[in-house]
């Protein structure tokens, strides 16, 4: 809760922030967070009492250890802990899964890897947190809506490093960053046609506020462009181009000024009272200048970092978040793959020599998926790179069996899940035409 005198200096935020995020080891533990959507057996245009998942959900035994949580929306995840190796973590969530699958199939209720639903948003989850979050983006248009309660993810979690790896870990995690999104790309539809993206998840993430959902690692030199691929109204609204800054080595420096620059979300005045900013104010000038509730202390510091979603982001570790929700089939693989090509020596010397041409292209890759010959070139030789990765790395046989399949379907013709779903809506635009 906020003080009545000024608490936090930079030295202060700085040391907290490296305290807190900045987790230094040789470990190389993986911790897998997997979203999935529920929707009714019989009518999937319709949703699925809430009440009645999280009941059938918190009774499910978890076997294997990983967390249960809810979004907004109702999307459901299990997380597993940090474990020693992809396949590990892998199991766990896995051997949950089966048994969440089969307690909401008795209730006629079944889970979906998609990146995005399409059907009327609703948030189901009244949390103070989740009122002001809603208020707080709501000065911004629908994404942040649309974000809350209609999207799903994976999220890879990778240790950061020894004190000597971990800036490069860092910046090489920022630069498989947009082949990882484009290549498991899977939302590409919006109100039953398509979106013009591939992955319309992490469009509508880059539509809400840029200080908290574009990369960390970007560089204060920005250029604001219109784009005719923003996904949200034609209201003047524009994009913001970062330029990266290849020196921005040092995670936790990054992340101090990543936080400072980002507006704040919310003041706690209680813990049932949130107060939403609808004014955009940094945290920087938060520190400096109070509000009228008061002067941030450590608590607000480190809750104010919780409400920031890069699609890298540090907490100790590196999170991965610019994945789509996939099938059973293809989740696992999407995890392994992730962390052969920063857990391996010799898939991540490949990927940062074959990312270097895509590493910033974002947009790119959001949009149009593996179907541009820069991005798919770079996929094809950074999945190729974790094929060979997996076995020295332990993973099972099964999971690298389907990472296989995944890329003869998929990278090797230039393709992401996303386009399964649009080759269908494709034929039938051209036969209304003819």
């Amino acid at each position: 809760m906020p003080a009545r005198t000024r608490q936090l200096s930079l030295a202060d935020i700085d040391r907290i922030v490296r305290q807190r995020c900045v987790e230094t080891g040789s470990e190389k533990r993986v911790g897998l967070e997997i979203e999935w959507i529920p929707f009714p057996v019989a009518d999937a245009t319709t949703h699925a009492p809430f009440e009645l998942v999280e009941r059938v959900a918190r009774a499910a035994p978890r076997p294997a250890g990983s967390a249960l949580t809810f979004e907004p929306g109702g999307q459901i995840e299990l997380s597993s802990p940090p474990l020693p190796g992809v396949s590990a973590a892998i199991t766990c969530v896995r051997t949950d899964a089966s048994i969440l699958r089969a307690a909401l199939a008795q209730h006629a209720i079944e889970l979906r890897g998609i990146g995005l639903d399409t059907r009327p948003l609703r948030r189901v989850r009244d949390d103070p947190r989740y009122r002001a979050m809603e208020a707080f983006f709501d000065a911004d248009g629908f994404a942040g809506r649309r974000m809350m309660n209609a999207t799903a993810s994976i999220q890879v979690n990778l240790d950061l490093g020894d004190a000597a790896s971990m800036g490069r870990r860092w910046r090489l995690a920022h630069a498989i960053g947009p082949v990882l999104a484009a290549t498991f790309a899977n939302s590409p539809m919006v109100a039953g046609a398509p979106s013009g993206w591939r992955s319309t998840r992490m469009a509508n993430w880059w539509a809400m506020d840029a200080t908290r959902t574009h990369p960390a690692r970007a560089s204060r030199d920005r250029t604001e462009v219109h784009s005719r691929h923003d996904p949200r109204p034609a209201t003047g609204r524009r994009l913001v181009r970062e330029r990266l800054d290849p020196l921005a080595l040092d995670p936790a420096q990054a992340w101090v000024e990543y936080a400072m620059r980002a507006n704040v979300m919310l003041i706690r005045s209680s813990d049932t009272e949130h107060l939403p900013m609808r004014e955009r104010v940094p945290f920087a000038r938060w520190v400096e200048e109070g509000h009228e509730l008061g002067w941030p202390t450590e608590d607000d510091l480190l809750y104010h970092l919780t409400t920031l979603f890069p699609p890298v982001r540090l907490r100790g570790w590196i999170e991965l978040r610019m994945i789509d929700a996939l099938p059973d089939e293809w989740w696992p693989v999407a995890g392994a793959v992730a962390a052969a090509l920063l857990d391996d020596e010799e898939a991540s010397a490949i990927a940062e020599r074959v990312t270097a041409p895509v590493a910033s292209a974002w947009l790119l890759a959001f949009r149009f998926g593996l179907s541009r010959a820069p991005m798919a070139e770079a996929a094809r030789a950074c999945f190729s790179a974790a094929l060979d990765a997996l076995p020295r790395m332990g993973v099972d046989v099964g999971t690298r069996a389907d990472a296989g399949r995944f890329y003869e379907r998929y990278v090797a013709r230039g393709r992401c899940p996303a386009d399964d779903e649009l080759e269908p809506a494709a034929r039938e635009m051209a036969m209304e035409v003819s």
